[in-house]
């Protein structure tokens, strides 16, 4: 490096830094209309400075260059603010089919049914049946299983509990459930007696 080189670099570093505090003081103040952010307002005068050190040498009147451009890049800032028109939602966010929610479903999926598997007892071919494409009715489900039909609810919700329980401890619950808002959960469910 040459020492032309070094006394620029410490010519320009001096003039950042001088300017530092001027420049977060009219970021501050030109970004008081709504949709600009000082510290955006501020990076963009930031490359604009170091564009013209690259381009031309640092400006005649830094002081004057720093509160033109400022003003300048606030105004292209509102500019731009009032001919974009937010999205009120994302389009993507309505389309069942985007890869993100596909991937999460079928994740639930596999998860839902490792636990299915390893339910105790007859719940794993019950909840099996239940969870079958084929849309199986309480008759055929309880005739495949060799069950009565009138045990086949007591035995659902049995089962049901289990996966809940098991799935509760895999997942992170949410902060705040339904359950919690209505009142306390009891602990043992008369069947269970």
């Amino acid at each position: 490096m040459t020492t032309s080189a070094k006394t620029t670099y410490a010519d320009d570093r001096e003039l950042l830094l001088t300017l530092r505090p001027l420049l977060a003081a009219e970021a501050a103040a030109e970004a008081i209309a709504p949709g600009i952010d000082p510290d955006d307002l501020e990076q963009a005068v930031w490359l604009r400075l170091l564009e013209q050190l690259d381009v031309e040498g640092p400006p005649a009147d830094p002081a004057g260059w720093l509160r033109r451009s400022v003003r300048a890049e606030a105004r292209r800032v509102r500019r731009t603010h009032r001919s974009e028109l937010p999205y009120v939602a994302e389009p993507a966010a309505d389309a069942d089919t985007g890869p993100e929610r596909l991937a999460l479903r079928a994740e639930r999926r596999r998860t839902v049914r490792a636990a299915v598997r390893r339910l105790p007892g007859r719940c794993p071919r019950l909840m099996a049946a239940l969870l079958s494409p084929e849309d199986l009715t309480y008759r055929e489900i309880a005739g495949e299983l060799g069950i009565s039909q009138g045990s086949l609810g007591p035995e659902r919700s049995r089962c049901l509990g289990c996966l809940r329980r098991m799935l509760a401890a895999e997942v992170a619950a949410p902060a705040v459930s339904f359950r919690a808002v209505r009142g306390k959960v009891r602990e043992r469910q008369p069947v269970d007696r």
